[in-house]
């Protein structure tokens, strides 16, 4: 199948957008969610890379990635496979060090976030000159779809004592949709020490102790169709000790 490489439009603004995605077992969700990245980065006309870190899933999500490589081309689709799961904190580090772009956004690959908000992430960044653009769930016309009232119970409980607690001058500190200046993702990722879902917090805490500008775009968040939801009991008590952690150390 030939490249899609001809369709993107030559407006843009100068800059290079590098999409890392973790991925781990996500065979029926990434032919989707990279159809959807080309056609927004494509449309607006920016120029983009997407880069697959896939943690040695058994379902065959790497041969998938290689597959969409070939529809959509090595300069677009690059793969950076790992052995193992190894966490989301280090499948960055590794993202990052084959980024082109001067600019990096971070989402999840499970079709929680659409694509669309994009344009709007970028736009903000322009407007504000902003270090950090996080999606929020919590203001203007953010939410959540497909979670029961007990699940939005504990995202809300989780926020509102992670707020009060770290005070981090962003709203929705557990999002990972988010857009950053390479450099200073490179550098929050250098002294962040968490791992799994409190690192996406503990990047918020650190850019706010590091004087770094935070915007925030609201998005909506929906729930995984595909696949199973990889947050349990355990991630639950980790993203608690963690909290606590990060309270008494910054």
């Amino acid at each position: 199948m030939a490249s899609r490489r001809g369709s993107q439009k030559s407006r843009g603004d100068g800059n290079k957008y590098s999409v890392l995605l973790p991925t781990y077992n996500e065979r029926e969700n990434l032919p989707l969610i990279v159809w959807l990245l080309v056609k927004y980065f494509s449309e607006s006309g920016y120029d983009y890379e997407i880069i697959v870190i896939d943690d040695g899933s058994p379902d065959g999500t790497l041969e998938v990635a290689q597959q969409l490589q070939q529809i959509y081309g090595e300069d677009k689709i690059l793969l950076r496979p790992r052995k193992s799961k190894l966490g989301l904190g280090t499948a960055y580090i590794h993202g990052i060090k084959h980024a082109t772009g001067n600019f990096v956004f971070i989402m999840d690959a499970d079709l929680s976030h659409h694509p669309k908000f994009i344009p709007e992430f970028i736009e903000k960044q322009r407007q504000g000159g902003y270090d950090v653009v996080a999606g929020t769930r919590y203001r203007g016309d953010g939410g959540v779809y497909g979670w029961d009232l007990r699940r939005k119970l504990i995202s809300r409980g989780a926020n509102f004592v992670t707020q009060v607690l770290l005070r981090p001058g962003a709203s929705d500190l557990t999002g990972s949709f988010r857009l950053y200046k390479k450099e200073v993702l490179e550098s929050l990722v250098s002294c962040c020490v968490s791992k799994g879902y409190v690192f996406q917090m503990e990047m918020i805490v650190r850019a706010r102790q590091l004087k770094y500008t935070i915007g925030e775009v609201p998005i909506t968040f929906v729930d995984r169709v595909y696949g199973e939801s990889k947050l349990g009991g355990n991630e639950i008590v980790s993203f608690l000790k963690g909290l606590l952690t990060l309270f008494a150390t910054t």
